[in-house]
C-alpha cells in the first residue's frame, strides 16, 4: 500500500515538474540552466527519478516515514506549481 501511495504521488510529480519546466517561467530558466551546467539537460528528471526510487525502496522496507516525507514533498511541489502558475505578478 505504501509503494503505491508514493507511486501514485510520484506522478503528480513528474507532471508538476514537466509543467514547470515547460512554463519558461524566469525562475525556473534560470535553475534549469544551473541544472544542465551540473547534472546534464535531463538532470532534474535523474533527480526526481531517484527521490522517487528511494522513497519506493524505503517504503517496501516498511518505513511509513518515507511515505510520510515523500507525501510532504508532493505538496511542497504542489504548492509552487500553484504560486507559479497562479501567481500573475
Amino acid at each position: 500500500m505504501y509503494i503505491f501511495v508514493i507511486f501514485l504521488c510520484g506522478i503528480g510529480n513528474f507532471a508538476m515538474h514537466k509543467a514547470m519546466l515547460e512554463s519558461n517561467h524566469p525562475i525556473i530558466a534560470e535553475a534549469r540552466g544551473s541544472f544542465r551546467k551540473i547534472l546534464g539537460p535531463h538532470g532534474s528528471y535523474i533527480l526526481e527519478f531517484f527521490m522517487l526510487l528511494s522513497a519506493m525502496i524505503f517504503a517496501d522496507m516498511g518505513m511509513l516515514t518515507a511515505v510520510i516525507f515523500y507525501f510532504v514533498y508532493t505538496l511542497a511541489n504542489c504548492a509552487a506549481a500553484w504560486v507559479l502558475f497562479f501567481n500573475k505578478h
